[in-house]
This record gives C-alpha cells, structure tokens and sequence, in this order.
C-alpha cells in the first residue's frame, strides 16, 4: 500500500524520537486529518443548499428528535457539542432565518422550548440529501464489508466519549 502523509509523519518522528512509541499516531493522526477533510467535504455538499455546518448540526438535530420537531437548549448543547452560550447565539440567528422558533416550556416557566419550522425542515432534508451523496461518494473506495468494519471499529473507539445509552 502507498504510503501517505501521516507514514511520513510517524516516520519522521521515529527518526527524531526513537525512545517514544509513535505508533498511537498512525491510526488517530488519520482520524484527524480525516476529520478535517470532511468538515470541509460537508462545507462543499452544503454550499448548494445555503447551510452552514452548523446550522445543518442544530437543525437536524431538531429533526431527529421527530414529531413534534423540538428540543430544550440544553438538549440542543448534548447534541451538538458546543457551549450554551454558543448554541444561544445559533438559536437567534436561525429564528431570524425563520427555521426554528422559541416557544415557552410548558414543563418549565423559565425555559424555552426550540422548534423547527417548515422552512428549516425542508432546508435540513435538501441538505441532508445533498450531505448523504457527497459522503457515500468519498467512501466509494471501501466496499460495503469494509465501511462496515470500518464503522465498528470507529463505533468502539468513540462510544467511552459518549454520554447516550450503551
């Protein structure tokens, strides 16, 4: 198999470091690097559609949650993985979008509810449409029993960072 960038990294730093075991960066460098690369694949597959990474993350999010697409900050702060003050400032600017809107909880005087609105799904499903295509054209490469191997080994390496149900 050819050799990449991150081959040449990690031999680059057993020359330099022979007393440390590089070898973690051979597999977790490639998850990095390929982080980044797709987060600029997913900034190209929503560029058609007017979404930005993350207005698609909140929005979909909403999505996700079903019927009656709606969700707490704090709920939408689990999802997505940012502050709250962060997920403050994404509310306002996709309620002045029109694609989600506040609503009081009826479960808590203080606390809001966000909803997703007609315009804001049909926005998340063209783009997660869009989204879809591009992804399954960059894993073109493996056939279907490797993405599935894939996918569980990664699944097994993230699920300690995970805060869901095992």
């Amino acid at each position: 198999m050819a050799a990449d960038d991150v081959d040449r990294i990690v031999s680059a730093w057993r020359r330099e470091r022979p007393d440390l075991d590089v070898s973690p960066l051979e597999v977790l460098s490639r998850v990095s690097r390929l982080a980044r690369r797709l987060d600029l694949a997913r900034g190209r597959a929503f560029s058609g559609t007017g979404l930005e990474s993350w207005e698609f993350d909140v929005l979909s999010a909403l999505r996700r949650a079903g019927s009656p697409y709606e969700l707490s900050p704090g709920q939408l702060v689990s999802e997505t993985l940012v502050t709250s003050g962060t997920m403050t400032n994404r509310v306002d600017r996709l309620a002045a979008r029109g694609f989600v809107e506040r609503h009081p909880d009826p479960g808590d005087r203080r606390g809001v509810i966000v909803r997703l609105t007609h315009d804001g799904m049909v926005a998340v499903d063209r783009a997660l449409a869009e989204l879809v295509t591009h992804e399954r054209e960059l894993l073109a490469r493996l056939d279907p029993d490797e993405q599935q191997a894939l996918a569980a080994l990664l699944r097994r390496l993230l699920r300690p960072f995970e805060t869901g149900p095992a």
